[in-house]
C-alpha cells in the first residue's frame, strides 16, 4: 500500500510541474505572438475594438483551460485557434444586418427609398442666390473706406483670426474688433439702401 501512495504523490508532483511549465510556455507565447493574435481576430471581425474583445476573451479562456493543453502542437498554435474561435463566436453574436435596395419599390405605386431620402446639397436656386449675395457683398465692400475694407476682407474673405489680424495690421486687438464691427454695420446700411 505504501507503493501506491508514493506513485500517486509522484503523479501529482509531475502534474503540478507540467502545469507550471504550461503557464510559462503560455506567457512566452503571449510575449512573442500577441500582435499576431490581434491581427487574426481583426481579419475576422474587421473592427479593432471587437478584435481586442475577442483576444481578451480568448486569453481568459485559455488561461482557465491551460491544464487541457496536451502539447500536441505549439502553445502559440493552440492560442491562435482559441483566438479564432473567439472571433467566430463574436461574429455569430452580431445582429444580422438587412440590406435594402435604394431603387426597389416595396409596394406598387409607392416611392423607392432613394426618392424619399433628402438631398443636403443646395438647390440650383439657392446656389444662385448665394452667388448673387456674395457678388453684391463684394460690390458693397468696395464702397467701404480702405481701413474698413481691409479689416472686412482679412476677417471674412481671407478667414484670418483676430490675433492674426493684429499681427498683419499692426494695431491693437480692440482696434481690429472695432474696425470689423464698423465694416459690418456699414455693409448692413448699404444693403438696406440697395433693397429700398
Amino acid at each position: 500500500m505504501g507503493t501506491t501512495i508514493a506513485t500517486i504523490d509522484n503523479a501529482q508532483v509531475l502534474d503540478c510541474t507540467s502545469f507550471g511549465n504550461q503557464e510559462r510556455e503560455m506567457a512566452e507565447a503571449l510575449s512573442r505572438h500577441l500582435p499576431s493574435f490581434y491581427r487574426h481576430a481583426f481579419r475576422y471581425l474587421g473592427n479593432v475594438a471587437d478584435a481586442e474583445d475577442a483576444v481578451q476573451d480568448a486569453l481568459l479562456s485559455a488561461h482557465k483551460h491551460v491544464s487541457q493543453f496536451r502539447g500536441e502542437a505549439r502553445m502559440s498554435t493552440w492560442l491562435t485557434a482559441i483566438v479564432i474561435n473567439s472571433a467566430r463566436m463574436q461574429l455569430r453574436r452580431r445582429p444580422r444586418q438587412t440590406h435594402v435596395s435604394l431603387d426597389e419599390h416595396p409596394d406598387p405605386g409607392s416611392y423607392a427609398l432613394s426618392e424619399l431620402l433628402s438631398d443636403h446639397k443646395p438647390s440650383p436656386a439657392e446656389e444662385c442666390l448665394r452667388s448673387d449675395l456674395a457678388e453684391n457683398v463684394l460690390q458693397l465692400a468696395r464702397q467701404l473706406s480702405p481701413t474698413l475694407r481691409t479689416a472686412f476682407q482679412l476677417r471674412h474673405l481671407d478667414g484670418l483670426t483676430i490675433r492674426e489680424m493684429t499681427d498683419v495690421l499692426g494695431v491693437a486687438e480692440g482696434t481690429v474688433k472695432a474696425r470689423i464691427a464698423r465694416a459690418r454695420a456699414k455693409l448692413r446700411s448699404l444693403m438696406h439702401k440697395m433693397v429700398k
